[in-house]
């Protein structure tokens, strides 16, 4: 509410509110001198308006939210997408799955002959192994690419003795396929117990070698090829001796396969 405040020092002229006037006749009131006004606003009806810079600012935080609101919501699209795609892919998979029953190829070892190792000799030896692997694929509709860059090792004790490689070839479905493997180390150094154990199982007629075999392939369904997987043969291989012809006493392999 409004109040008037009127200054106290000046005192009011003479005649103003004299009780003398005509009858019917009202006094004037008189005008108030220039004074100081002092209006009183309750705080809840007070409007702020921000200066230009605040107003600039409010608007560019206002900008940055949206933008933080957009990006969250593509992100949200992404995820949702990649999630989405991964289901489908896995509903895929489960149905080729059911319709052909992939099943990994069966190896076994059909011949291993040594030749190069020298036990009465200090000397590093350069041994060589000849090594016929069969390979059996049971799928009915699934064909199966072996590529480049695999691997095929021969150890005895963890010692590595010899190296080489698969070839690079196609086995169709309901197909059984035997590689012939040619295998050399050179200057490979035994301790002189491992020649004496080595000894002592040619008495025995016993030598016993572990195969490793590494080789990327991929899938045939169809029209469709897979992405490139490992298949992993290890095998446990025992002979009579330590030359050609050699005789295979015992044979056991194993296999998986990595599918990234």
């Amino acid at each position: 509410m409004a109040e008037r405040v009127y200054p106290t020092d000046s005192p009011p002229e003479s005649g103003q509110f004299s009780g003398n006037f005509s009858s019917g006749e009202f006094p004037r009131k008189p005008t108030p001198p220039p004074a100081t006004y002092v209006i009183q606003v309750p705080k809840d009806q007070i409007y702020r308006i921000p200066p230009p810079e605040n107003a600039h600012r409010l608007q560019q935080l206002s900008r940055k939210k949206n933008n933080r609101s957009t990006c969250r919501c593509c992100f949200c699209s992404f995820l949702a997408t990649i999630f989405i795609l991964i289901v489908l892919a896995g509903i895929s998979l489960a149905i080729l799955y059911l319709i052909y029953r992939p099943e990994a190829p069966k190896y076994s070892i059909e011949g291993f002959t040594v030749s190069g190792i020298n036990l009465n000799s200090t000397s590093p030896i350069s041994p060589n192994f000849n090594v016929t692997v069969r390979s059996r694929n049971g799928n009915g509709k699934i064909g199966v690419y072996y590529e480049k860059e695999s691997s095929v090792d021969v150890y005895y004790n963890d010692v590595d003795l010899c190296n080489g490689v698969m070839p690079v070839f196609y086995q169709p479905a309901k197909n059984v396929t035997v590689v012939r493997l040619v295998l050399s180390g050179s200057k490979i150094q035994l301790t002189s117990g491992m020649r004496k154990e080595m000894r002592n199982e040619v008495s025995k007629k016993t030598l016993p070698f572990k195969l490793k075999i590494k080789a990327p392939v991929k899938i045939k369904v169809g029209s469709v090829k897979t992405w490139t997987m490992i298949v992993n043969v290890e095998c446990d291989v025992t002979v009579d001796k330590l030359t050609a012809p050699s005789r295979i006493v015992s044979r056991k392999c194993s296999h998986d396969v990595d599918l990234w």
